[in-house]
C-alpha cells in the first residue's frame, strides 16, 4: 500500500471507532436498562418491608406504580440500546467489507497473492462480521459492568459484606474468563482459516466445472473438496469444543460466585442484620447478577473470535502491493509508443528489447507460452520487471499511477472473465468517467485520436460488436444483447465468450490495446473476419496482438518473434514465413 494510506490495524481501529457515537448511545441506554434491572429486586424488598409487612394498601399501590414505570423505562432503553448496538456492529462490518474490497481491487494488486478468491470472500464476509460484532460485545460489556456496579452498590447499602463479595469477586471472574478465552481465540483463527480455504476450493472447483467434466475428473474434484471440508469440519469442532469448555467453566465459576452470596445473605438475615425485604432484595440481586456475569462470558468469547478475525483481515489489508511507486498522471494525449529495454521477468522474458511504434498494429508470436504471459503481466503492470524498463511515450511505466496507466494501456487477457448479466452489460462499460482512474476520463475515451469522440455510445458499441463478430453471437441468443450470459459467461460457448470479450476490449477503445489469443476457439473463417475487423477498428491506434494465429499475424503491420525469452526475428508475417524456420514452426506447425 502507498505510504500515505492507512495500515490494516488503522482500518480495523477506525471501523470500531467510527461507530463510537452510536455504540456510546447504545451503551448509555443499556446502562439505564441495567440500572432498572438492578432496581427491581430493591423495590420488591421495599414493597415487602413497607407495604406487605405493614399491610398498607396505599403504599403497595404506590410502589407497584413505581415498579411499572421502571419496567417501561428498562424495556424501551433495552430496545433502543440494542438497536443502536446492532446498527453499529453492522455498519462497522460494512466499513470493513468496503476496505477489504477496495484493497483487493487496488490497482497495485498484491492482496490476492497466495489466496483463492473464495478465501478473500470469506474474509470479507464472515471475518468482517465477527469484527463488526466487537462493537456489540463492547456495548454489552459496558451494560454488564453497569449491572454489576449497580448491584454491588445496592448490596453495599444493604450489607457491606455482600457488597464487598461482589466488588472483589467480579474482577477475579473477569480475569479467569479472559484466560479461558485464549484457547478459543487460537482455535477460532484456525477454524476461519480452514473455512476460508474450503470456500476457496469450492469456488475454484465450481469455476472450472466445465473443464472438470470434459476431463472426466469430477470424482477427483469431489475427493479434493471432501478432504478440505473434513479439515474445516475438524477445525470447527475444535473451536466449538473450546467455546463450550470456556462457556461451561465460566458459568460454573459464576454459579459458585452466586452460591456464595445467597448463604451469606441468609446468615445475616438470621442474625437480624437484614430484614425480610432486604434478604429478598439481596437474593434477587444475586440472581440478577447471573445475567451480567453470563454476558461477560459471551463478551470474552466474542472478543476472542473478533481478535482472530481481525488478524486475518489485517493480513489482507497490510498485504504488500505487487507493484510499488507511481503516482504521476498519464500525459494527454497518449501517442501509444512502447519501448522495452532489457526486460527480464521470471522464467518468461530474458532481456527483451522491443520498440512498438505508435498507431501501428504489431503482432507478437512466441515459442514459449510463459513468455507471452510474462509480457502481458509486464505491460499491464501486474508485476514489475526484475530488471530492465518498460516505457510509454518515453516515460517508464513505474512512474505512472497504475489505475491511470491501465486506462491508457488495456491488456485483454485470454482468460478474462465475463460477469453475470446481459451480453450488453458485459460489452458496454457502465463506469462514469471519474471512476476510470483518470482525472477527466480522457485516457479511457473510446475514440481517442480517431475523430469519433462525439459519436453516440450505441454506434461505438455496434462497431466493436461488429469488428469482433459478437453481433452474430447476439443474433443467435433468444433476447439478443439483453440475454443473460450466466456467471462467467457459462451459457455461451468458448468461441462466443472470446468474441464478447474482444468486443468489450474494443469498445473500451484505449490508446494502447494488448490482446492475447482472442480467437483460439473460433473457426478459421470467423477468425479471418475478426482479424480484418480488428485492424479496421483500431486503425491509427497502437495495438499489440500476442498470438501465434496466422490470420491475426497476417494483418499486422509488423510481427516480432520472441524466442527463448528474447526477440528472435522481426518483419511482416509473409517475410518471416519465408525467411525464418523457427517462426514457421511456431506459427504454421
Amino acid at each position: 500500500m502507498g505510504s500515505g494510506e492507512p495500515s490494516g490495524r488503522d482500518v480495523l481501529t477506525r471501523s470500531v471507532r467510527g461507530q463510537a457515537r452510536r455504540v456510546g448511545l447504545g451503551a448509555a441506554l443499556g446502562c439505564v436498562h441495567q440500572l432498572g434491572e438492578a432496581l427491581v429486586p430493591v423495590l420488591i424488598g421495599v414493597v415487602i418491608d413497607q407495604a406487605v409487612a405493614g399491610q398498607d394498601a396505599g403504599r403497595l399501590l404506590l410502589w407497584l406504580a413505581v415498579l411499572a414505570v421502571v419496567y417501561v423505562t428498562l424495556s424501551w432503553s433495552f430496545r433502543l440500546g440494542a438497536r443502536a448496538g446492532e446498527r453499529g456492529a453492522e455498519e462497522a462490518a460494512h466499513t470493513l467489507r468496503l476496505a477489504i474490497v477496495r484493497r483487493v481491487l487496488d490497482a497495485r494488486g498484491g492482496a490476492e497473492d497466495g489466496r483463492l478468491p473464495g478465501e478473500l470472500a470469506n474474509v470479507a464476509t464472515e471475518d468482517a462480521k465477527r469484527v463488526g460484532a466487537v462493537n456489540m460485545a463492547l456495548m454489552s460489556g459496558t451494560w454488564a459492568v453497569a449491572g454489576v456496579t449497580a448491584s454491588a452498590v445496592a448490596l453495599l447499602l444493604t450489607s457491606v459484606p455482600l457488597g464487598l463479595i461482589v466488588l472483589l469477586g467480579t474482577p477475579v471472574l473477569l480475569w479467569l474468563g479472559h484466560l479461558l478465552s485464549k484457547p478459543l481465540e487460537r482455535r477460532s483463527e484456525a477454524e476461519q482459516d480452514r473455512a476460508a480455504h474450503a470456500s476457496g476450493v469450492a469456488a475454484d472447483l465450481v469455476a472450472g466445472l466445465r473443464v472438470l467434466k470434459g476431463l472426466g475428473a469430477q470424482r477427483a474434484a469431489v475427493e479434493r473438496y471432501r478432504g478440505t471440508s473434513r479439515l474445516s469440519l475438524a477445525a470447527t469442532l475444535r473451536a466449538a469444543r473450546a467455546e463450550s469448555w470456556q462457556t461451561g467453566l465460566v458459568l460454573a465459576l459464576t454459579g459458585g460466585f452466586i452460591a456464595l452470596i445467597a448463604p451469606v445473605g441468609g446468615r445475616l438475615a438470621l442474625d437480624g442484620s437484614l430484614s425480610l425485604g432486604q434478604l429478598v432484595s439481596a437474593v434477587g440481586l444475586a440472581l440478577f447478577l447471573l445475567g451480567p456475569l453470563e454476558t461477560f462470558a459471551w463478551v470474552n468469547a466474542e472478543l476472542a473470535q473478533g481478535r482472530a478475525s481481525a488478524a486475518r483481515i489485517a493480513q489482507v489489508l497490510a498485504a504488500e502491493p505487487a507493484v510499488v511507486g507511481g503516482d504521476d498522471p498519464v500525459p494527454q494525449p497518449v501517442r501509444g509508443a512502447l519501448r522495452l529495454r532489457g526486460v527480464r521477468l521470471g522464467d518468461g522474458t530474458d532481456g527483451v528489447d522491443l520498440d512498438v511504434a505508435a498507431g501501428r498494429l504489431t503482432g507478437i508470436a512466441v515459442t514459449d507460452p510463459a513468455c507471452a504471459e510474462a509480457l502481458l503481466r509486464c505491460l499491464g503492470r501486474e508485476r514489475d520487471p526484475e530488471s530492465g524498463t518498460v516505457e510509454l511515450d518515453g516515460v517508464p511505466l513505474n512512474r505512472f499511477d497504475p489505475a491511470q496507466l491501465r486506462a491508457a494501456v488495456l491488456v485483454a487477457a485470454h482468460d478474462a472473465v465475463l460477469f453475470d448479466g446481459s451480453l450488453a452489460d458485459n460489452v458496454t462499460p457502465r463506469a462514469e468517467p471519474e471512476d476510470d482512474g483518470t482525472p477527466d476520463g480522457s485516457a479511457a475515451e473510446p475514440a481517442a485520436g480517431d475523430g469519433t469522440g462525439e459519436a453516440d455510445a450505441d454506434v461505438l458499441t455496434e462497431r466493436a460488436m461488429s469488428a469482433a463478430h459478437a453481433d452474430e453471437v447476439a443474433r443467435s441468443l433468444p433476447h439478443g444483447t439483453a440475454t443473460g450470459v450466466g456467471e462467467g459467461g457459462r451459457s455461451l460457448s468458448g468461441g462466443q465468450r472470446q468474441r464478447v470479450l474482444l468486443a468489450r476490449a474494443l469498445r473500451a477503445g484505449p490508446p494502447v490495446l494488448v490482446v492475447h489469443d482472442p480467437t483460439t476457439a473460433v473457426d478459421a473463417l470467423t477468425e479471418a473476419r475478426i482479424a480484418e475487423g480488428l485492424r479496421e477498428i483500431r486503425r491509427g491506434r497502437t495495438t499489440l496482438v500476442v498470438t501465434n494465429s496466422p490470420a491475426l499475424l497476417a494483418v499486422a503491420d509488423r510481427v516480432v518473434l520472441l524466442d527463448g525469452g528474447r526477440v528472435g526475428a522481426e518483419g511482416t508475417h509473409a517475410e518471416l514465413v519465408r525467411a525464418d524456420a523457427t517462426y514457421r514452426t511456431a506459427v504454421l506447425a
